[in-house]
């Protein structure tokens, strides 16, 4: 599944793809967004309708989603890091799933690239690629969005938790060689162009432009991909370059595109 994004995107250029976002609070970035692990379970800047107003608004949210019926955190800890990805089947043909009881609390996340790991016979480790897409330098990955009230361990005081999981769906042929080992192979984020991502968070979106959007998949044409360096280390890279910039690992990532 996908638990590694790349979050570099300018809070100020956002309001240039979505003119009349309604800002919640002062929002600040105070990480290097250059590789993000979902298991961290940190905050990003996510857009969505709100429901008072109706306006487009962005506000900070945890990536792993926490259920409404979830008083403390802790406790959930464990069950939480299961909840970083959400299954687009799942979403409107599964009425017991959670996903299906918040699938009109949609939203989006900036996003520059996501990673993904790759196995290769012979060779012990896996090795990391950096997808973007070739047309949009920013994009916008449709999610869902889950709020729940949280006993504040120091206060005793209930908090309002904001957060959200990832859609992902059915790998294209591209991922299904990226993506190729482990329990979740031959998937990846559900990627949008960005016509589809305006409409994800449209109020008044039918149930039928919901399921298509849902089935919707990226050609891989559309998609760069580049080999870089192991990204789940505190090492730094040998060359001494940014975790997402090129690393050759010689015949080991060489990719066949049909």
């Amino acid at each position: 599944m996908c638990y590694d994004i790349s979050f570099t995107v300018e809070i100020k250029q956002i309001p240039d793809y979505f003119p009349d976002l309604v800002f919640d609070g002062q929002i600040e970035i105070n990480f290097d967004g250059t590789h993000i692990l979902g298991h961290a379970f940190q905050e990003h800047p996510i857009i969505y309708t709100n429901k008072e107003d109706n306006e487009l608004h962005i506000r900070m949210m945890e990536w792993g989603c926490v259920p409404f019926y979830v008083k403390e955190l802790e406790k959930f800890k464990k069950q939480r890091a299961k909840r970083l990805n959400a299954r687009a089947e799942r979403i409107l043909d599964d009425p017991e799933s959670y996903w299906y009881k918040i699938r009109n609390n949609r939203c989006l996340i900036p996003l520059n690239g996501f990673y993904e790991h790759s196995k290769v016979t012979g060779f012990k480790n896996k090795i990391p690629y950096f997808l973007t897409l070739k047309k949009q330098r920013t994009f916008f990955l449709p999610a869902l969005y889950s709020t729940a009230e949280i006993v504040d361990i120091h206060t005793g005081e209930l908090v309002k938790l904001w957060s959200f999981p990832l859609i992902t769906t059915v790998a294209n042929s591209l991922m299904k060689q990226i993506h190729n080992d482990g329990e979740n192979k031959w998937r990846m984020p559900l990627l949008l162009p960005f016509e589809l991502s305006q409409k994800w968070v449209q109020k008044d979106l039918s149930k039928d432009e919901y399921r298509a959007i849902l089935n919707y998949q990226m050609p891989s044409e559309e998609l760069n991909y580049l080999p870089v360096f192991s990204i789940r280390t505190s090492k730094l890279r040998p060359d001494h370059k940014a975790k997402n910039e090129y690393y050759d690992w010689g015949n080991l990532s060489k990719l066949k595109i049909a």
